[in-house]
């Protein structure tokens, strides 16, 4: 996360009293495991949708590594791996099992409840670092309405663009909504270590079948050094090393806690926009980075 703060900029909103205070972020993941040091104290609300209890415990790891990129302390690390808005706050509905499998069903469960008690709990991001290329019909259509739905209701919906790539079209569900901020990796030609194999250009590409141009932005997503549900096993260490677009997603609800909580008065409409005129052309094809790869200095300069 050292890196990753440096390569988007974070310093500038430090410099200027920024730290996403008051602002929620909604994971829809594993879990988050609040004991962390990272990450104690932050968890304001946590439901488990695959048992129906407010047991969330991660007990796959993704979840709360998730949470570290978007706003851990960094205090087990004395700062070095601090996530981007380290004062924002969480709320945790487990949608993800402990292969990291879910079902659309859960999500727009997970999706709708938020429409109804976003208000209650602060809730101005919604991450979703998960996505599915099987999902047809009837589901498809659920879960992108539910999206929609979420987005019209007044929240940010980052959501990734998968690790289908490079194939054209090879963007997952629900990222191929074109009102959702869909997430690509920047840094996808390093060779990473997914489940059985180590890919290069995994990134998931553009456009979506409905002729979109995704994703809309990017950001680092290869080796991230963050949280650790597990860390309380002997022999196992505070943090650990996760890569794909599911952990650059969570780099762009991070930078945009810190743009709402410097003017809470953004709509996600306006912070859309904000986003899509400040960051930093790479150079390559429009449905491979978006707009770019996230530039915080220039978009709290912009808003």
């Amino acid at each position: 996360m050292n890196r990753v703060r440096e390569l988007v900029g974070a310093s500038r909103a430090y410099a200027e009293g920024i730290y996403g205070d008051g602002i929620g972020v909604a994971v829809l993941d594993s879990g988050v495991n609040g004991r962390h040091p990272d990450l104690r104290g932050r968890l304001v609300y946590s439901y488990n949708y695959l048992t129906d209890s407010a047991d969330g415990e991660d007990d796959c790891g993704h979840g709360t590594h998730i949470c570290g990129i978007i706003g851990g302390t960094g205090e087990a690390s004395g700062g070095r791996y601090q996530g981007l808005a380290p004062r924002c706050h969480f709320l945790s509905l487990k949608v993800l099992d402990r292969d990291g499998n879910g079902s659309s069903s859960m999500l727009v469960q997970a999706l709708y409840w938020l429409i109804e008690h976003a208000g209650e709990y602060d809730v101005r991001i919604v991450n979703i670092s998960a996505g599915s290329t099987e999902i047809n019909g009837r589901k498809r259509s659920g879960l992108l309405k539910a999206v929609e739905d979420a987005w019209d209701s007044g929240l940010v919906v980052c959501a990734a663009a998968g690790n289908q790539g490079p194939a054209r079209s090879s963007i997952t569900v629900p990222g191929t909504s074109p009102k959702v901020i869909t997430v690509g990796a920047s840094d996808d030609s390093r060779a990473v270590r997914f489940p059985g194999a180590r890919k290069v250009n995994y990134s998931g590409r553009g456009p979506t079948l409905a002729c979109v141009c995704k994703p809309d932005v990017t950001a680092p997503g290869a080796y991230i050094r963050s949280c650790s549900a597990d860390f309380e096993k002997k022999g196992r260490s505070f943090y650990t090393e996760k890569s794909g677009t599911s952990m650059a997603t969570p780099v762009v609800s991070g930078s945009l806690a810190l743009l709402l909580s410097r003017n809470r008065e953004l709509t996600n409409k306006q912070v859309k926009l904000a986003l899509r005129s400040s960051c930093l052309d790479l150079g390559l094809p429009r449905n491979q980075q978006g707009w770019g790869q996230i530039w915080i200095p220039e978009l709290l300069r912009g808003e």
